[in-house]
């Protein structure tokens, strides 16, 4: 999962860009960049780490002009190579750079045919690249000195036709304007908005609304899925449906983790839908487990606070903070290495032992993922006097990998996948387990925007939307994401092999 954002401006980006990636970190803490373009040249600062420590005063005066682009990453298939930071670019035509979430399912065999039909040259793994080098050479087959609006977008619809999977892009066409686009199942999200200045109207593109509303913009809307946005160099904003046959699924983790609680997605309050979530978890423990004796509700921070907190008025429970978090410790469902997590908990969490003591405690999180987490928050539970420990889950059990740019684990490092729920429940050493029925998952998101029929809800229920997705395809990804292959990659680089077909 990455954060993306466009700036159109009439005065210097560099400062709304900066701030704009500092609202979307929490989408990605391994590297950040941006790229701006001035009178024709561009300036680009991009690196491993987080905002604050990859740009500095000396980065940020030297990111000179009034269009630009930004990214914030997490690695999706735990590479931490600085190569790989985004924005890309490539020189011909016009000279582009892109930025890009999500993951394209169809990655290698385009490779392959840049390589061999469009002879262009990938030097990373990143499929934020292939995808560059496809718009590339769409835009370049339409043969003209000058683009026009119709041949941005007539690209976009080429970049639609050849690519597979889930992308939100941005990309800045130097000395003609930026471009932003999702893909047709808008599987991840992309939003604009405009603010008026003395000097004119400016735009912004970015991942979430948060980015948007934090720095005066006004949202206007989400793109829909295989829309593109153009803003030229001088300033006018141009929108069209560039696929044939686009579908509305977005992806339903959105809202039960990455996105920020304060962020509208797709017309949906982030904030509200999980507050949905936490009512119907609630009416699932009262319906299905009657019998437990719950003396407190307790959050696993920070993303299920919101679940957590509606779950504890619906059962009339008391609400407590139990875990204070150290928040300099990365995520633990990406990081590699049993070991590693385990030792992550410990340090990220620490219990209030007096909210614990002699208490029947039901703790909630988001999601179950590969259960180190939660099994080693139990455990503190208990050592923190706790008597008895419920684990709810806000999401149904996560039993497949995604594969549109989150790093879900490997199949069999998924500890829902192929057990039971008593099973987990005796893994994870809880007294009882209540996981959110789908349905009620999908309910709670869908109330927000009746208007979609359906989510990506794939990693729940193993249903790709793209239709692309089969067990040999799982299989080369479980090769590529368990533990072994990421301390693998973390000690040198794999080379896309481009010489047999």
């Amino acid at each position: 999962m990455c954060g993306i954002v466009a700036i159109a401006g009439k005065a210097p980006v560099n400062q709304a860009l900066y701030d704009a990636l500092t609202v979307l970190q929490h989408r990605g803490q391994d590297a950040a960049g941006i790229v701006t373009g001035d009178q024709g040249r561009l300036f680009l600062r991009k690196d491993n780490g987080m905002v604050r420590d990859v740009f500095h005063t000396r980065h940020m005066l030297r990111l000179a002009g009034n269009f630009g682009i930004g990214h914030v990453r997490y690695p999706t298939a735990g590479s931490s190579s600085s190569a790989e930071a985004q924005p890309f670019y490539v020189n011909s035509p016009y000279g582009i750079t892109l930025a890009h979430n999500g993951n394209l399912t169809n990655a290698q065999k385009l490779a392959q045919d840049i390589f061999r039909t469009d002879l262009r040259h990938v030097n990373t793994d990143s499929d934020s690249e292939v995808l560059l080098n496809i718009l590339a050479h769409e835009l370049q087959a339409r043969g003209q000195i000058v683009p026009t609006v119709d041949d941005v977008f007539a690209a976009v619809s080429g970049v639609h036709k050849r690519c597979k999977g889930a992308y939100a892009v941005v990309a800045m066409i130097t000395g003609y304007g930026i471009v932003g686009f999702r893909d047709p199942h808008g599987i991840r999200p992309i939003i604009f908005g405009e603010r008026d200045t003395p000097d004119g109207r400016e735009y912004i593109v970015a991942s979430e609304s948060v980015a948007i509303t934090s720095l005066g913009f006004r949202i206007v809307r989400d793109l829909a899925p295989g829309e593109a946005v153009f803003i030229s160099a001088a300033g006018q904003l141009h929108t069209r449906q560039c696929a044939e046959s686009p579908s509305y699924t977005p992806c339903i983790f959105e809202y039960v983790y990455f996105a920020r609680p304060d962020s509208i997605i797709d017309n949906i309050s982030v904030y509200k839908a999980r507050l949905r979530m936490g009512e119907k978890l609630a009416a699932t423990i009262t319906r299905d487990y009657p019998d437990l004796q719950i003396d407190v509700v307790m959050p696993i921070p920070d993303t299920s606070r919101t679940a957590a907190l509606e779950l504890a008025n619906q059962l009339n429970v008391k609400y407590r903070e139990g875990f204070m978090k150290n928040r300099y410790i990365g995520r633990t469902f990406i990081m590699p290495g049993q070991g590693q997590r385990k030792k992550s908990v410990r340090q990220k969490l620490n219990p209030i032992e007096l909210e614990f003591a002699g208490k029947n405690v039901m703790l909630v999180d988001d999601s179950i993922v590969r259960g180190t987490t939660c099994r080693e928050i139990i455990q503190m539970a208990r050592d923190a006097g706790a008597n008895k420990v419920y684990f709810a889950s806000a999401a149904p059990a996560v039993k497949f990998p995604n594969v549109y740019g989150i790093d879900m684990p490997a199949k069999s490092e998924l500890i829902a996948h192929g057990r039971t729920d008593q099973e987990v429940c005796e893994l994870i050493g809880a007294d009882a387990l209540i996981y959110q029925k789908l349905d009620d998952l999908i309910a709670a998101a869908r109330e927000g925007n009746p208007d979609i029929q359906a989510f990506d809800c794939s990693v729940f229920n193993g249903e790709y939307v793209t239709g692309d997705i089969d067990d040999k395809y799982l299989e080369a990804l479980q090769a590529s994401r368990n533990d072994s292959a990421k301390k693998q990659k973390e000690h040198g680089s794999t080379i896309v092999d481009l010489s047999n077909g």
